[in-house]
């Protein structure tokens, strides 16, 4: 999908005014929306399954999980984005009284696609990093069992753990909750990518 033009660059309250109105869903920074893609049957499933996986260990420990029309605000950055799952543990922020922008979570899980992964991993994970609350990053393939967990530690460093095979799973200490990926990948048939599909992103800084 193409950045969408706007006549001018948009203040972010006109963005969110825009956005509440739209029946799509649109990247926010410095001034520009983008246009976010669609999802294949294979991310729903994937993402689905985490949702199912993850509730039943968080909802005695305070914890919310948001699916993707949650979206996320970056502080630091300005970045306003939607997050495949994101997890609020305590009270959510938000940054107005709609509730429909969050600014604290402390896990956060992205889908993979052909059209988002150099994103996802490099500029969207740097504007993710600025997060203060973040502990967990996860990036989860979707056309074979395969997940990357980025951890901070208390010195600040992130510590990288993956695991590529359905038998394997991922513990995620900040929520203390376990991940198989035998539940993750349930019901999800793969296929082969045959074609790349192109999404504008933000520039890099």
């Amino acid at each position: 999908m193409s950045t969408v033009k706007p006549q001018r660059d948009m203040t972010e309250a006109e963005y969110l005014a825009y956005e509440r109105a739209s029946s799509t869903k649109h990247e926010y920074y410095k001034g520009r929306i983008y246009a976010m893609t669609g999802a294949k049957e294979a991310h729903n499933l994937i993402a689905g399954n985490i949702i199912a996986a993850l509730h039943p260990q968080l909802r005695r420990k305070g914890c919310r999980i948001y699916p993707s029309d949650m979206r996320v605000k970056i502080m630091q950055t300005g970045l306003n984005t939607y997050p495949d799952i994101a997890v609020v543990c305590g009270p959510p922020q938000f940054t107005d009284n709609v509730r429909d922008t969050i600014i604290n979570p402390i896990v956060i899980i992205e889908v993979l696609s052909v059209s988002t992964e150099r994103y996802d991993r490099g500029m969207k994970f740097q504007h993710y990093r600025t997060i203060e609350t973040l502990d967990d990053y996860m990036l989860v393939a979707q056309d074979h069992p395969h997940i990357e967990h980025f951890s901070r530690q208390e010195n600040g460093l992130w510590i990288f753990q993956e695991a590529t095979n359905v038998a394997l799973r991922i513990n995620i200490p900040s929520i203390g909750c376990v991940l198989h990926l035998q539940d993750v990948y349930a019901q999800v048939e793969f296929e082969q990518e045959n074609t790349a599909i192109t999404r504008e992103i933000p520039p890099e800084e």
